[in-house]
């Protein structure tokens, strides 16, 4: 791992999280996922079918973003942990140019193309 500055993906990882936050807030999400009390989804809505569509729009967006913020937070308490940069399958080290893409892999690229087929 000697070709991977861990404090460059350490920053890297925290801004993505400050942004997924900051969009999950966008969209009325708490970090957990839940939307907020105070959000709603009636008002200005010409029927209940639209409402229902908006709603379902926006759970979807926030679901996708609360698993994105998962992953980064699972990138860094792998990091934390000394684990990061290892396959969770295969345990073997994953390629730098890997992890300079998805710095929240957890996934060598050949246990994930096994995965994908």
């Amino acid at each position: 791992m000697t070709a991977i500055n861990l404090d460059s993906v350490r920053s890297s990882l925290t801004e993505a999280r400050t942004r997924l936050v900051h969009q999950l807030g966008e969209l009325g999400s708490e970090e957990t996922g839940e939307l907020r009390s105070d959000v709603v989804f009636g008002d200005g809505f010409a029927d209940a079918a639209a409402a229902t569509a908006e709603r379902t729009e926006v759970l979807g967006l926030v679901d996708n973003l609360k698993k994105q913020l998962d992953e980064v937070d699972g990138a860094l308490a792998r990091l934390d942990s000394g684990e990061y940069g290892k396959c969770e399958n295969c345990g073997r080290d994953i390629s730098a140019a890997r992890l300079e893409a998805r710095p929240e892999a957890t996934l060598c690229i050949d246990c994930k193309s096994k995965l994908a087929s």
